[in-house]
């Protein structure tokens, strides 16, 4: 006598739940699919993947972006006439979106793996849009006012290529068993040849991608040339005002060897440190002369500026979010700083026994000292009292003018061959990180050609330049440098190449490993043929994913042929049909 159970049982599946619960907000049983999913839904799981990638994009921009911070600010500064951090609601926004995303994107993907139905909630869908459209906005409003920081990026994979690579190559590996779940479980079609293609190719130029690294710290460690000296770059505005005498003192402190300063000539001929056109943003001239804040800062005679404050805006902006760390000394000092000049600066680095590096803003056509400039500023380094020898100028003037200021070491920030370079009497490059390559800066160093690389505030990129062989560095952030004794991370070539081939090894293995597990039922079927299968098994097969009436009934066909071929009395039969499952407890058909 045949021992029947009941035909439903329901078990419960929390996970299963969860997953499609929050995805989809289809938290009941009756609610789920096993059914494939729509093009709708699929093209939303397409919109999901894209803006994963893209805020993926977006997120390592500002990442590496952190470097200039403080020149995007000054950009916006300088559009709406307000000083404000406008980074923190960015990386706010971007890092809650890239959250959200990829939490769904995991839960989309829990869904291929578990054959349950796509079906994005319509919250979530507004949420995935709004998101896209706001990075899509972020990025064409970044190209607008700050297009030349994508350079970043180039410059930045130096540093990353080798990690990016590890990790790009791991994500493949990892996607691989959805990918052969895809191609080897369902009927043969162009999608899935097309599908299976595409990921070979991915795959394969994954494993390629390292012969077009240009990464300057994969070399030998005996070819390491000396650390570069650090530039104070208007000191350490980080830790203080910048251009003032607080902000010198503690780039000098923090092993500065070297002080940089943007110099403007008042209207009656004394230079002094200003990176503004105006004196808004850094002094309290719209209280003392408000009619007069817009004017530029050369029409300002020199004790009109030596009244001014410019310490106090530090204090009450906080640009760099450091002014919480200062204490009560420090911050009754840099409050009652006052601008500082020319003359002041270069006897500090007298003192220390640095030197300097000018940038000297040539005053307007219609400014009084415009034909005088350089007079003006060569007088300053003689009543300094420091050796000409010790102060290097870059002069934002054609050669003509540049020519005439004698006597000093004078540079250059365009970027020029060394043949022009030689032309025109210049003796170093003062070079935006992003303006020079590597093999541009082997060239200049190998003719004897001194470099200096500016803005340079985050580790990851000194170590880049340092092993480069760049001279010296120009940094708002010092102290940062000061903590840098070595490069991040420096690897032979002979070390790279063997975990490069190694990972590739280990990763094509585990591919094919996946794709021969995903098809060993196939295969098994394969070798021992089809005379053990009734047609009504086969056909059951064929359409295990499509629900409707005939399935079920070829269900119970299925069952019965069974019970007729010799079901025991101990053997306990269970339909699933809310997920498509006929098993037996002993032995028998499990599906």
């Amino acid at each position: 006598m045949v021992k029947h159970q009941p035909l439903q049982v329901y078990e419960k599946q929390v996970f299963v739940s969860f997953v499609t619960g929050i995805y989809g907000c289809r938290w009941k049983r009756y609610q789920r699919s096993q059914d494939e999913s729509s093009r709708w839904e699929c093209t939303w799981f397409v919109i999901l993947c894209s803006s994963f990638l893209l805020l993926l994009f977006w997120g390592y921009f500002w990442l590496m972006a952190r470097n200039d911070f403080n020149d995007f600010n000054w950009l916006v500064y300088n559009r709406s006439g307000e000083w404000r951090d406008e980074t923190m609601p960015i990386l706010a926004s971007t890092t809650v979106g890239f959250c959200y995303v990829t939490f769904l994107l995991i839960l989309a993907l829990f869904h291929i793996s578990l054959g349950q139905q796509l079906n994005l909630y319509w919250v979530h869908k507004m949420g995935v849009l709004a998101t896209l459209l706001t990075t899509i906005s972020g990025v064409i409003f970044v190209d607008d006012l700050w297009g030349d920081e994508w350079d970043i990026l180039l410059a930045s994979l130096q540093y990353t290529a080798p990690f990016l690579h590890l990790g790009a190559l791991v994500t493949v590996t990892a996607i691989s068993w959805l990918v052969a779940g895809y191609v080897v479980r369902r009927e043969k079609s162009n999608i899935q040849v097309m599908v299976l293609f595409i990921y070979i190719v991915v795959l394969l130029a994954l494993c390629l991608a390292p012969l077009t690294f240009t990464c300057p710290c994969i070399m030998d460690r005996h070819s390491l040339k000396p650390r570069p000296s650090v530039i104070g770059r208007r000191g350490a505005p980080m830790l203080a005002p910048e251009n003032t005498v607080v902000s010198f003192n503690r780039a000098l402190q923090h092993g500065a060897s070297s002080l940089e300063a943007d110099v403007t000539i008042s209207v009656d001929g004394v230079p002094f440190l200003m990176r503004d056109h105006t004196l808004r943003r850094t002094t309290d001239v719209t209280k003392v002369f408000p009619a007069r804040q817009y004017e530029d800062a050369s029409f300002f005679n020199w004790t009109e500026i030596r009244s001014l404050n410019a310490g106090q805006w530090f204090l009450e902006s906080d640009p760099y979010w450091t002014a919480a760390s200062l204490t009560a000394k420090e911050r009754s000092r840099i409050g009652n700083q006052t601008v500082c000049s020319l003359v002041e600066m270069l006897r500090l680095a007298a003192k220390a026994n640095s030197s300097a590096l000018l940038n000297i803003h040539k005053p307007p056509p219609e400014h009084p000292r415009y034909r005088s400039w350089f007079m003006d500023t060569l007088r300053a380094v003689q009543k300094a009292g420091i050796p000409l020898k010790r102060v290097r100028t870059v002069t934002w003037t054609p050669d003509t003018d540049r020519g005439r200021v004698r006597g000093l070491h004078q540079t250059t920030s365009e970027k020029l061959s060394v043949e022009a370079i030689r032309q025109r009497g210049i003796t170093s490059l003062t070079l935006h990180y992003s303006k020079a390559s590597h093999k541009e800066l082997q060239e200049y160093l190998a003719n004897n050609v001194s470099v200096t690389v500016y803005p340079v505030n985050e580790p990851w990129l000194y170590s880049i330049l340092w092993c480069s062989g760049v001279p010296s560095v120009s940094s708002d952030a010092p102290h940062v440098l000061r903590k840098v004794p070595y490069p991040i991370w420096l690897m032979s070539q002979s070390a790279y190449n063997f975990i490069w081939m190694t990972s590739d090894l280990v990763s094509v293995a585990i591919v094919i490993g996946v794709f021969f597990f995903q098809n060993y039922h196939m295969i098994r079927w394969r070798m021992s043929g089809m005379q053990n299968y009734n047609p009504e098994h086969i056909m059951l097969s064929a359409v295990a994913r499509r629900s409707s009436r005939d399935v079920n009934i070829m269900k119970e066909k299925l069952i019965f042929s069974e019970l007729n071929n010799g079901l025991s009395s101990t053997e306990e039969l269970s339909l699933y049909p809310e997920n498509g499952y006929v098993r037996y407890s002993h032995g028998g058909l499990s599906r």
